[in-house]
């Protein structure tokens, strides 16, 4: 399985999916076994999913081949550092506002000399202790993925400085957020929307990161590619569960009069 951090330092499109409202291992598995995707992402920023739960989540994307990393609210040292020892691939932080913000996160995540992060070896990032703490430590930094979201108008303004802080990975645009405080709710292809997915692209192009987003639309979806997006949220639970209900109403339409 090839990391998502590295795809994207490749250049590389990557494909994730949601789990949140009724994110499950079975769900896990089944967006790893058939659903085609690089990732699923675990939304701890909306809904109330305990660490206990990440652990069990995470556990499923490892047997199901696939990578799984957690969206969190920029809380605390905890919220930022627990999902990693559960053994996510990453974290995606939202309710950015500025670079101060993304300094302080980057050094709850990164162990020293590049952060702040304690070292704890029970789990499954360290190998439950197998993994010498030394190594543990510069694997930690070096291979785990951190995102931080766009979406809001504080944040776009300091693109830039978001953009070069080291051990930033990639910019996160959350396109229903950033229209909403740009105050064009709904309307994630308004001038004002697009504008600012056009300075993502190029904060993120000339820092040398990646960026994503979750997609509103296909037409959404092929303008941000066509500005050089590379990652894609393509799925989520809710919305496989009523595209499905929608579509078992129409196969068997005579059943529902």
């Amino acid at each position: 399985m090839k990391p998502i951090k590295q795809r994207l330092l490749d250049g590389e499109e990557v494909r994730v999916a949601l789990a949140g409202a009724l994110a499950s291992p079975k769900l896990v598995e089944m967006f790893g076994m058939f659903g085609n995707f690089h990732a699923v992402w675990i939304d701890q920023e909306h809904c109330d999913i305990s660490q206990q739960q990440i652990e069990l989540l995470m556990l499923a994307c490892r047997a199901s081949g696939i990578e799984g990393f957690v969206r969190v609210p920029p809380l605390d040292y905890c919220t930022i550092m627990r999902p990693m020892e559960a053994g996510a691939c990453g974290v995606m932080v939202a309710q950015i506002r500025d670079a101060s913000q993304v300094r302080q996160i980057v050094a709850w995540a990164k162990y020293p000399p590049e952060g702040v992060r304690g070292s704890f070896r029970a789990n499954a990032e360290a190998r439950y202790g197998v993994t010498e703490v030394a190594e543990h430590m510069a694997s930690a930094n070096r291979d785990r993925w951190l995102a931080i979201q766009i979406e809001t108008p504080e944040s776009v303004a300091c693109l830039n400085d978001i953009a070069t802080i080291e051990g930033v990975d990639t910019l996160f645009v959350g396109p229903g957020d950033l229209a909403a405080t740009l105050g064009v709710a709904g309307q994630p292809m308004h001038p004002k929307c697009t504008d600012a997915l056009q300075r993502v692209a190029e904060a993120a192009q000339s820092a040398g990161k990646s960026w994503g987003v979750l997609p509103l639309s296909l037409e959404h979806a092929d303008f941000c590619r066509s500005l050089g997006c590379q990652m894609f949220s393509l799925a989520s639970d809710a919305e496989s569960l009523r595209v499905g209900l929608a579509g078992a109403q129409e196969k068997y339409a005579a059943y529902f009069d």
